[in-house]
């Protein structure tokens, strides 16, 4: 049995900045703060329902600014992946609570409708004002992390809708106070409920299906076996299972019949031969192979363990 581990060219690991998330930790904990009061003080569900993705938010950072610095330890013979998927349950806990928040939104929401109230407009203007500005600002922050890190992304998305949130916020305070559309609060809720959910939903699937170890969308497995098949030697590929650690790092294992009984060198040649292909077609960094020679096992490629 071989593995092929090149970390040379093979792996990414993006600095993925605990600076920018701790900055963005605690410009949402002002926001939270004083969304919470100026909710209460002006009557404003939509101000409160923002202060309430924001503290979400603040979660949510927190959990991955933990899971970034777990990343990062050590392998050990207790854990020999060492935390590679931290970051991968932050996400999949981060995009969870993003469903749960738009439930709880949704909910008052309703109850609003029927029982509308006069809100404080201008504290809801200011307070809002706040919110879009520093949540723009964390934004930009972890906007570059985002695009290659399935963690940052989570915490990018927080606060990306959080930020449409108090503009939101912002529009339908000036509808009540130059107009007095008291409706436009619980509507807004409603609005921003909806769109977490649409947002969060790809995330959390995203996530699921790295957590249950399933196959990349992006990898057809019959294609890999006949590219494999191809090679001078081999016979049948077959009991193949096909997994996304992390980020980073896509895993491969099979079982390889060979025509003939080959030699332990012939073999580790032909082991580089599978590696940059399925490397170089698919993206696969980690191969792990069973060579065998009329070995009498299921041939099928995919076996039920």
């Amino acid at each position: 049995m071989s593995h092929s581990h090149d970390s040379s060219h093979r792996h990414s690991h993006p600095d993925l900045k605990g600076r920018n998330l701790i900055i963005s930790i605690l410009l949402n904990i002002l926001i939270t703060v004083s969304q919470v009061i100026g909710g209460l003080i002006s009557g404003s569900l939509s101000l409160l329902s923002d202060a309430l993705h924001n503290f979400s938010d603040v979660m949510s950072l927190i959990v991955s600014y933990i899971a970034n610095l777990l990343s990062k330890k050590q392998a050990s013979d207790r854990k020999t992946f060492g935390y590679k998927r931290a970051e991968i349950i932050a996400a999949f806990v981060n995009a969870a609570t993003l469903m749960v928040v738009a439930l709880i939104l949704i909910k008052e929401a309703v109850e609003r409708f029927f029982d509308p109230q006069e809100i404080e407009s201008d504290l809801v203007i200011w307070l809002s004002l706040l919110g879009v500005v520093a949540n723009g600002f964390s934004v930009l922050l972890l906007k570059k992390d985002a695009d290659s890190n399935m963690n940052m992304k989570s915490a990018y998305l927080h606060l990306l809708t959080d930020m449409m949130a108090s503009v939101a916020v912002l529009v339908g305070g000036l509808l009540m106070k130059y107009y007095q559309y008291y409706w436009v609060d619980p509507t807004l809720t409603l609005a921003i409920a909806l769109y977490l959910i649409y947002m969060g939903y790809d995330l959390l699937k995203d996530s699921t299906r790295v957590l249950m170890l399933f196959t990349p969308d992006t990898i057809q497995v019959q294609r890999i076996v006949k590219d494999i098949e191809k090679i001078t030697s081999v016979k049948n590929v077959h009991h193949v299972h096909i997994w996304q650690l992390n980020e980073d790092e896509v895993h491969f294992e099979a079982h390889v019949d060979f025509n003939e009984d080959i030699r332990l060198s012939e073999f580790d040649n032909i082991l580089g031969e599978i590696e940059e292909v399925v490397y170089q077609k698919f993206g696969i960094n980690h191969v792990n192979i069973q060579p065998e020679f009329d070995k009498p096992d299921s041939k099928q490629i995919i076996v039920q363990d």
